[in-house]
């Protein structure tokens, strides 16, 4: 039988709908909060380091003065790193677990799917709906965190600052949603919402903390250590099939301007152990370089994350199509 009228019929209807019960639960209202409190940590203890870090100069003549707010802090961890590894999958992971194994369990999706709406407006509407509550809420960090900044140091950003952070911004929307389509396929494919709930985390603990290691054990059995470039150009090939490596990577550059590659950083702290540090070739040594070729340099990576994002979305929507629903 044929479908009638578009497949997208009920989108914002369903996407409303689904912002309204994000907003109004208390697992939103618990993550908004903390966020709220790294804002304030991450400013409040990033200021007294940002001041050492340019103290011998006039605050005004350091050039990315801000940049240093996002990536210097007290704190036991970086923001990026704090983001990438727990704020950002958390916050993914708690607002797609049980978005459609919710309504199996409440018997409501059979009604929804009863009205002139077809499978294909439920699903987008709900990936919208998540995708517009991570972004208002990484919004929020990002405005906070310039807003205390600027109160804090006393001087306004600059355009490139304002656009790197930008940048920041709208990588770490991306990367929110590559979790949040995780959690979204998980909620399809188990109509348990605790097991979608704990598959979702021992993927993320996987990733973070365990495949690192796995990409060294596996660089180390198919290269030598003696050759310590390719060594370090093969862990990192295998660290990037992670999301968590491919963020990183491109924080580090977009925040930093003296990175003129992507295997700087890397080749970088391998060196600093002897008091050495690389030098790209045709590059003056802590030169900045435009924000157009740092994005350039990390495309691939960004690349990575916005694929990554559409081909689980895909699936689920592929799984999701081929469910059975009964009443």
């Amino acid at each position: 039988m044929r479908r009638e009228g578009s497949a997208l019929n009920g989108f914002g209807v369903v996407m409303l709908k689904e912002i309204a019960d994000h907003f109004s639960s208390i697992i939103v209202t618990v993550l908004l909060a903390g966020v709220t409190a790294v804002a304030i940590a991450v400013v409040y203890l990033g200021i007294g380091p940002i001041k050492d870090t340019v103290s011998g100069l006039a605050i005004r003549d350091y050039p990315f003065l801000f940049l240093l707010l996002f990536s210097r802090s007290s704190l036991p961890v970086a923001l990026p790193t704090l983001l990438s590894q727990a704020l950002v999958p958390w916050f993914a992971i708690a607002l797609g677990f049980d978005a459609v194994n919710g309504e199996h369990n409440q018997r409501t999706l059979s009604r929804i799917l009863s009205q002139p709406i077809y499978r294909d407006a439920l699903l987008f509407g709900k990936f919208a709906a998540g995708l517009f509550t991570l972004a208002l809420t990484f919004i929020m960090l990002w405005l906070m965190i310039i807003g205390l900044g600027l109160y804090g140091l006393g001087l306004p950003p600059n355009a490139e600052e304002m656009a790197r952070a930008l940048v920041l911004l709208v990588i770490t929307i991306v990367y929110g949603g590559l979790w949040f389509a995780m959690a979204l396929l998980f909620s399809i494919v188990f109509r348990s919402a605790a097991a979608a709930l704990v598959v979702s985390i021992g993927l993320w603990a996987f990733v973070t903390f365990v495949w690192p290691w796995v990409a060294a054990f596996l660089t180390a059995s198919v290269t030598t250590p003696n050759n310590v470039i390719d060594f370090l150009q093969t862990n990192q090939a295998f660290a990037r099939l992670s999301p968590v490596a491919l963020y990183d990577e491109i924080v580090t550059i977009v925040l930093d301007p003296s990175v003129h590659s992507a295997q700087q950083p890397l080749v970088d702290s391998y060196l600093s152990r002897f008091g050495l540090r690389a030098i790209e070739p045709g590059s003056v040594p802590g030169s900045p370089i435009p924000l157009l070729q740092s994005v350039l340099i990390v495309w691939p990576q960004i690349v990575g994350l916005v694929a990554g994002t559409i081909v689980l979305f895909v699936v689920g929507y592929i799984v999701f199509q081929r469910q059975e629903v009964r009443a």
